[in-house]
């Protein structure tokens, strides 16, 4: 009952983050920069291995702003990249993934410190929830392909993904942090108390 109690008042303090301008400036400004790197910014290693890099931006807004702000950015952002640049049909279950992750995300690393153990939790939360049973069910649906067939491959992929993909989210939120806290997005800030 108390876990549940204090995760009211982390999601009503996300939701006071989006009262603040500036938060939702460095918001924009971290849209922008995830359109340009998903578009620029990408390392293909074989066939089935992509590294890429415009989640960072995502796992920012997350990490500052917590779970409520970091699911409607992410939602937000997902339509708008396929506005911009559509590749294949567009399906909602895609951009309730975002949503869910930008949740995981934020519910783990919103006003705490940056450690790898809160990096790997949400990394392999994300990865098992998100990439490997609502995008092999969503690909199932969607084209037809069985989902226990699919899956096998997915499993894999991610499993060699989870420490790189974690690595480079503590790397880049460690010195992104840094730069931000220096802005003032410390936690600090003055948060208005009503909705």
């Amino acid at each position: 009952m108390e876990k549940i109690k204090e995760y009211k008042e982390i999601c009503k303090s996300s939701c006071r983050e989006l009262l603040i301008t500036r938060n939702v400036v460095l918001c924009g400004l971290m849209a922008a920069l995830a359109v340009v790197l998903s578009m620029v910014a990408s390392i293909e290693a074989g066939p089935y291995i992509r590294i890429g890099f415009s989640g960072i931006p995502n796992r920012v807004v997350e990490c500052l702003f917590g779970p409520v702000t970091g699911c409607l950015f992410g939602g937000v952002l997902d339509i708008l990249k396929y506005v911009l640049k559509p590749t294949g049909p567009f399906f909602f279950g895609f951009t309730f993934n975002v949503m869910v992750a930008g949740i995981i995300y934020g519910s783990i690393l919103y006003k705490k410190t940056v450690c790898i153990k809160r990096i790997v939790a949400a990394e392999l939360l994300t990865k098992v929830l998100v990439n490997c049973i609502l995008n092999t069910l969503w690909i199932s649906m969607l084209y037809g392909k069985g989902f226990f067939i699919l899956l096998p491959a997915r499993l894999l992929k991610n499993a060699v993904m989870l420490p790189i993909d974690s690595a480079i989210l503590y790397f880049s939120l460690t010195y992104v942090k840094k730069i931000v806290c220096r802005m003032g997005f410390d936690g600090q800030r003055k948060i208005p108390t009503r909705l």
